[in-house]
């Protein structure tokens, strides 16, 4: 599938994101007794926590600024960089589109998209082509893959996201198939997959957690170790976007989610390292 942001993309993020537009804008312009400096960040949900977790611990240090950040997906990161609407954009995509090139892009850090399924699931491992299959709905019951005869609940990501983006592009050949349950978030991927015991779905390895299990994929475990060393296929980086370079406040908090204490917090609550 081609990373392209068509018209159409920018269309569907303008639709599913106006009103965290309206709040990003709100957030920044309103109010007499608001800090000195003000910094708006949307996108990419699947960083949306590790952006707020950070605006936190850089409050403590920089307690004048004020930081909202916002999800909406990849696609509204980009947009919203695009226009100014917020100073950062967020975007976990395996390659930035074309629209995007005005941009300044920071690689703040890297994530990998893990295969899951419900706990009761004893499946462990699956194949690159079986994924594109249930995702196609050519293959459509766990009977084929070891399990109960019984359908297969297709759980994705909807237009726009950067998680389902880079997941079609890596995986190569999906035409998602009708009867998909489309979520709008990573919360909402793994809210569904946990409370679906045939569901089957993915979500960024930095959002795994205990109530739900990640495949193997072709025999590679979605581990830390194996997407450092470029052995899981299914990785991409995290961007930050600004228009034109960053300066002032914006590069200051950008240079605090690079340094070793900011990237130590990322790798701690799961995802990678930027280097």
């Amino acid at each position: 599938m081609a990373m392209e942001m068509t018209a159409g993309y920018i269309e569907t993020a303008i639709k599913r994101g106006l009103q965290a537009i309206v709040a990003a804008l709100i957030a920044f312009t309103s109010g007499c007794g608001r800090p000195k400096a003000s910094i708006t960040m949307a996108g990419s949900t699947a960083f949306e926590p590790f952006a707020v977790a950070l605006s936190k611990e850089y409050k403590k240090i920089r307690p004048d600024v004020r930081i909202t950040v916002q999800g909406g997906g990849s696609s509204l990161g980009i947009m919203t960089a695009m226009y100014g609407i917020a100073q950062i954009g967020m975007a976990d995509l395996v390659k930035l589109p074309q629209e995007a090139v005005g941009l300044t892009a920071t690689v703040v850090a890297r994530d990998g998209i893990a295969m899951v399924v419900n706990v009761a699931n004893p499946v462990t491992d699956i194949t690159e082509a079986q994924v594109r299959d249930i995702f196609n709905g050519k293959l459509t019951n766990w009977r084929e893959l070891g399990w109960e005869d019984h359908s297969i609940t297709v759980v994705s990501r909807e237009a726009g996201s950067g998680t389902r983006s880079s997941f079609e592009k890596l995986i190569g050949g999906i035409v998602l198939v009708k009867s998909a349950l489309v979520q709008d978030s990573n919360g909402s991927i793994r809210e569904t997959v946990i409370n679906d015991k045939y569901s089957i779905s993915y979500l960024s390895h930095g959002l795994i957690n205990q109530e739900v299990r990640s495949l193997s994929l072709d025999g590679c475990e979605c581990t830390a170790e194996n997407i450092i060393g470029g052995k899981y296929k299914l990785s991409r980086p995290v961007f930050l976007l600004t228009k034109g370079e960053p300066a002032g406040i914006v590069k200051d908090f950008i240079d605090y989610m690079l340094s070793h204490e900011s990237q130590e917090i990322i790798h701690k609550k799961g995802l990678l390292p930027a280097k």
